[in-house]
């Protein structure tokens, strides 16, 4: 099992910048994808970066640019920062971990962590 807790969200003014975190622990394996994925009211859950643990990362065109995707493997800790925050971005973050053994895959997911943009 996997536990992970996110840190980081807030409020924040239009054109800031916010530094989640996502903090795994449990049984984790050496070969993973990390990310992060959000959730606006009434919207569906939708992808904004992942990383892997050989450090390929993928964007969202909506937020390529103006945020990173980072990881500590030693602490099993990926990061999301993001710059130049429009009120679009509010939503719920949520991190995520993939891995798969033996051709299982297993999917966690974090409890999330509000953002919010607004003057």
């Amino acid at each position: 099992q996997v536990q992970l807790v996110e840190s980081g969200g807030g409020l924040v003014q239009p054109g800031g910048s916010l530094r989640l975190s996502c903090a795994a622990s449990g049984s984790i394996f050496s070969i993973n994808t990390m990310g992060w994925y959000r959730q606006a009211p009434g919207k569906q859950r939708e992808l904004v970066a992942t990383i892997t643990s050989g450090g390929t990362t993928n964007y969202a065109d909506s937020v390529k640019g103006r945020s990173t995707i980072s990881r500590d493997n030693a602490k099993a800790t990926v990061y999301l920062q993001m710059n130049s925050l429009k009120p679009e971005d509010t939503a719920v973050y949520y991190c995520r971990l993939i891995q798969v053994r033996r051709s299982t895959p297993y999917d966690y997911w974090g409890q999330g962590t509000q953002v919010t943009v607004s003057s």
